[in-house]
């Protein structure tokens, strides 16, 4: 006879199962910010995962009018601005692999990385497992 375990392994509302950190959809990462939030001033910043959890929201949108805030360090900045004190996000958002549309950051200083209005920057921090 196998063992089975007493512990039940229903799926939650969602789809996540128990013992879970986190449970996300993946969908298509596009160039441009969705229609619903798409504004003509500002640029979409998306977390994923650990950086969602952290932000505690799906996406921000953080206003580029100024030429002067059209680059990814000062978007970055804003984002970190907008949540005073809070470490983990701070923390998080250092480590995330960045993404501006479909086109990975890489080793690219932030200053140097110039946004469009309507530009998607995706955050993804380092997954583990496989």
């Amino acid at each position: 006879m196998g063992h089975r375990s007493s512990r039940s392994y229903r799926k939650r509302p969602g789809g996540c199962h128990r013992g879970l950190v986190a449970c996300t959809t993946i969908r298509h990462v596009s160039p441009r910010s969705p229609s619903d939030v798409e504004n003509a001033n500002h640029v979409t910043v998306r977390y994923w995962a650990a950086a969602r959890a952290a932000a505690g929201v799906e996406h921000d949108l953080v206003d580029v009018s100024d030429p002067a805030a059209r680059t990814l360090a000062a978007v970055l900045d804003e984002v970190v601005r907008r949540r005073p004190g809070d470490r983990r996000f701070s923390d998080v958002v250092d480590i995330c692999s960045v993404l501006v549309g479909e086109v990975p950051v890489g080793a690219r200083p932030h200053e140097d990385v110039t946004l469009a209005p309507g530009d998607v920057v995706e955050l993804l921090p380092p997954f583990a497992g496989g």
